[in-house]
């Protein structure tokens, strides 16, 4: 209704004007009978609210939808085409709802290609990665283990580079089972023991005996993984340790990692989850890519569990994972 009022104005404001302009010339002609003046004016403005209110009942569907904006695209319709103005909107719009769904798709197309590219190049990556870390596994060369370190970072950038990719198919490749949480902090550890021997960091597991969680066995040791990942990258002394402690809390499982790095500062804390967020620290260590976290956080909303983070500068970082 407010449309069509706005609408409308100009139309009411010259009308008015013209119904001044003409009762002035009556009696400026000597026409001075103010009751058939008056009666004229009433008579005229009758058949003009009739004429407006004729043309928004017939129009009334194409101003409600001006008025009120799409909230998706499943919602485009227009249910009356009786008149030339909602004929000639729907006309519009259908034609450019086309156009947007055609270059949706063909964006659509080119996006689902390149990401089939980056999986296909992942996974022939991943095969000469293996083969060199058979070849060094068990040499003693200090020049060896370099390049089992380097190894180590390259299968892990090509993992991020995969999970990310499939980030927004998420739906169709995870599998929800009962695992044993302290199963799962060990078998992730035990993978990832060449990066702390190498910082000299240590493990330390407090869970609770048979602490179950309802998870996806893969998607959750990736975001595991990045979380040492980042425990072991910021601690800033020999011999530190990284804590996982599991327990229940009221109806809840949580799962907490727990390190002695150089913390977070209080103004990088609330965008640590951002994309591409290094903050400061960032700025310290060099391979820091900003998407660790914000990859950790993502697939755990997708699985239903809650990811916090708490910091103190100096003392270390706690990553919290409820289930």
């Amino acid at each position: 209704m407010k449309l069509f009022i706005r609408d409308q104005l100009p139309l009411l404001f010259f009308y008015g004007f013209q119904l001044v302009m003409i009762t002035i010339v009556y009696w400026l002609d000597g026409y001075q009978n103010i009751k058939i003046s008056l009666y004229a004016a009433l008579l005229s403005v009758a058949i003009l609210f009739g004429h407006l209110v004729l043309r928004y009942l017939s129009n009334q569907t194409a101003y409600k939808r001006l008025e009120k904006p799409f909230t998706s695209l499943d919602e485009f319709s227009i249910e009356k085409r009786d008149t030339p103005l909602t004929e000639g909107l729907h006309q519009l719009l259908d034609s450019q709802f086309r156009l947007y769904r055609r270059d949706i798709q063909t964006y659509k197309n080119k996006l689902d290609h390149h990401i089939q590219f980056m999986n296909q190049w992942v996974h022939q990556m991943k095969t000469p990665i293996s083969v060199i870390h058979l070849m060094i596994q068990d040499k003693d060369d200090p020049q060896l283990q370099a390049i089992g370190d380097e190894v180590d970072r390259l299968r892990k950038g090509l993992e991020m580079v995969l999970y990310t990719s499939r980030l927004d198919t998420f739906e169709r490749d995870f599998y929800v089972e009962t695992l044993t949480l302290e199963k799962i902090i060990r078998s992730i550890t035990s993978s990832q023991k060449r990066l702390f021997i190498r910082n000299r960091i240590f493990p330390v597991i407090e869970i609770e005996q048979e602490l179950s969680i309802a998870s996806d066995d893969k998607w959750l040791s990736f975001v595991i993984t990045q979380l040492i990942t980042n425990a072991i990258r910021y601690s800033n002394k020999e011999n530190g340790k990284v804590y996982f402690r599991g327990f229940t809390h009221g109806k809840y499982k949580v799962l907490e990692i727990k390190d002695e790095g150089v913390g977070i500062p209080k103004s990088d804390l609330p965008r640590v989850f951002d994309p591409y967020f290094t903050g400061e620290n960032g700025r310290n260590f060099q391979e820091s890519t900003g998407m660790g976290l914000y990859l950790a956080k993502e697939i755990c909303e997708k699985l239903g569990h809650r990811i916090e983070i708490e910091s103190i500068v100096n003392e270390g970082t706690i990553v919290r994972i409820v289930f």
